[in-house]
């Protein structure tokens, strides 16, 4: 496919280019200049099994609560954090199936678990996927989170819209919660043009179309608010990940086109999400090594486009886009990378097993024995134009 077909693909599904947004194309032209870096790979971590978070819960996908500016809020000396939980059971994989948001603190003593976001049976969907969350002037929170499947199915489906609660922020008694009464409402699904219908039956997380993980973004040039939607686009008889863009408007939010499409190269971006760091906007995804075409081409990692504004135009970070990979001996160590505003980058850590092997289909009892599901230590990035590194890490900071 060449760099044309992309757009041309873009613009034959949507009819237009609304606000004459051009999508970046990450092709196998970029791919090709991956090079394995000591400022792209993160370090071995040494404590395996991780200690965890909650005792008894996986957790994965975390994001803090943010403040407008970007900033993590503080409450009662907490820096607040929502992340995918669910009981530590069963195989690893099936997790997704019962992924609920959990409200956390952190302190300097550590995490601490604040419950459930929202109430039992409360959010739009049978499971509720990633998101991002910000603390309004009024006292609220904006939750946006993805609903996946629906209500009471007698088995999971894999059907994503994206969704908006805001509940209350509440201190009583000295403990931060977020009040359980609070509207749901669906504020964006994929269009069907542009973006391919997320609404399969059948399926596997890592395998199927996309309309999710929301990340919530004001843009300092005009304080216009945005959500980042890691999306499916059509290519050939299948589909590859995008980046959807939507802008704030009076009543509910307008579903641009991509800021992104991965030009055939990878079926599966997610969690995209962007920071800007001296006049430079940052446009940050993650995806896994068996989501690239060919399967394995390139590494689980953060990937990276930067431009000089929200819309672009976007070039490729470190050439490749390649901003962390994972140490290539465990290559399935973390995953789930974010990027905050002061350049720490946070994530969970996944599978480790000791010939390296991709354990995500191994038996039950061989994946969760190398299955952490925890928060991993956080590592500081290094930002320099289109040229990134991680300048330190701290193994102990959980």
């Amino acid at each position: 496919m060449d760099d044309t077909t992309v757009t041309e693909g873009v613009a034959r599904h949507r009819g237009d280019r609304v606000n004459n947004i051009e999508p970046a194309r990450w092709t196998r032209r970029h791919l090709g200049g991956l090079t394995e870096s000591a400022a792209t790979t993160a370090p071995v971590v040494p404590s395996w099994p991780a200690p965890r978070v909650l005792p008894s819960d996986d957790v994965w996908d975390l994001w803090p609560v943010q403040e407008e500016d970007g900033t993590p809020s503080i409450v009662l000396g907490l820096e607040l954090w929502m992340a995918l939980a669910a009981p530590a059971t069963g195989h690893p994989e099936e997790r997704h199936g019962r992924a609920r948001l959990r409200l956390l603190g952190r302190g300097g003593d550590g995490w601490t678990d604040l419950g459930h976001v929202f109430a039992d049976g409360a959010s739009l969907g049978g499971r509720e996927w990633s998101g991002s969350a910000v603390r309004r002037p009024d006292g609220t929170v904006s939750v946006f989170y993805t609903a996946a499947g629906g209500r009471g199915e007698p088995r999971p489906t894999f059907s994503q819209r994206v969704a908006e609660a805001r509940p209350r922020l509440l201190t009583g008694d000295g403990v931060v919660t977020l009040e359980k009464d609070a509207d749901h409402r669906e504020i964006l699904r994929s269009d069907g043009r542009t973006y391919l219908p997320a609404d399969e039956t059948e399926g596997a997380p890592g395998g199927i179309r996309a309309f999710r993980d929301p990340g919530w973004f004001r843009d300092p040039a005009d304080g216009s608010e945005h959500l980042l939607v890691a999306a499916s686009v059509p290519w050939h008889d299948g589909f590859m990940g995008a980046i959807a863009l939507a802008g704030a408007r009076p009543g509910g939010w307008s579903l641009g086109p991509p800021l992104l499409v991965a030009d055939g190269v990878n079926h599966e971006i997610e969690r995209p999400h962007v920071v800007v760091h001296d006049s430079t906007y940052y446009l940050f995804f993650v995806t896994q090594h068996h989501a690239f075409h060919p399967r394995g081409s390139a590494p689980t990692g953060l990937y990276g486009f930067a431009a000089p504004a929200l819309t672009g135009p976007y070039r490729p970070l470190n050439g490749s886009g390649l901003v962390i990979r994972n140490p290539p001996a465990h290559p399935d160590q973390a995953y789930a990378w974010l990027v905050l505003a002061d350049l720490r980058v946070v994530s969970f850590l996944n599978y480790r097993s000791p010939g390296g092997e991709d354990l995500r289909d191994a038996g039950m009892a061989e994946a969760r024995a190398g299955f952490a599901g925890t928060v991993a230590p956080v590592l500081r990035l290094a930002l320099d134009g289109l040229t990134t590194s991680i300048n330190s890490h701290d193994l102990t900071d959980r």
